[in-house]
């Protein structure tokens, strides 16, 4: 459809030519007295053409820019571990970081309450095997970088398409 100046102006149109004044006041383009003025009469526009000449010694400006060129996402490509990196994720690191803190807190109130039966064992015992059999059964360069036992990266599709490529 070609451009009709004469073509009434919807609310839409309205609210669209008061946020590109809004953005021309942050850029410092318009005052503030002649924002409310063009914004006034944004509000008060029966076309198109009307809304038009508000922004006519404006620049354009496109308030839904998409990404740069530049951004897109290139393919991952999983890396080798190197040699002993089996701690190589932050999520390992993670999940061994609170196993060690909510053992330790467990130790300190079993010593502190008398030295009693050692119960922070059942703590320590099955958290601890069944962290440590996971990062075993998967393997040092798998468990660095953070891969589940189905052998895919976290973010591959079945076939190894990674989702943000589409």
């Amino acid at each position: 459809m070609a451009y009709d100046p004469d073509l009434r102006a919807s609310d839409q149109d309205r609210d669209r030519t008061a946020a590109l004044l809004r953005e021309h006041l942050t850029l410092g383009r318009l005052t503030p007295d002649e924002f409310s003025e063009r914004l006034d009469k944004a509000f008060e526009a029966k076309t198109v053409g009307d809304l038009d000449a508000l922004l006519r010694d404006l620049p354009s400006i496109d308030l839904y820019r998409l990404p740069d060129a530049r951004l897109t996402r290139q393919a991952r490509q999983a890396q080798a571990a190197p040699a002993g990196a089996r701690h190589g994720s932050a999520g390992w690191r993670a999940a061994w970081g609170t196993y060690i803190t909510v053992n330790l807190i467990c130790l300190v109130v079993w010593a502190l309450t008398g030295h009693g039966y050692p119960w922070f064992l059942w703590v320590a015992g099955p958290w601890g095997a069944a962290l440590a059999g996971t990062y075993l059964t998967l393997g040092p360069g798998r468990a660095a970088r953070g891969e589940l036992g189905s052998g895919r990266a976290p973010r591959q599709l079945p076939g190894g398409q990674d989702p943000l490529d589409r």
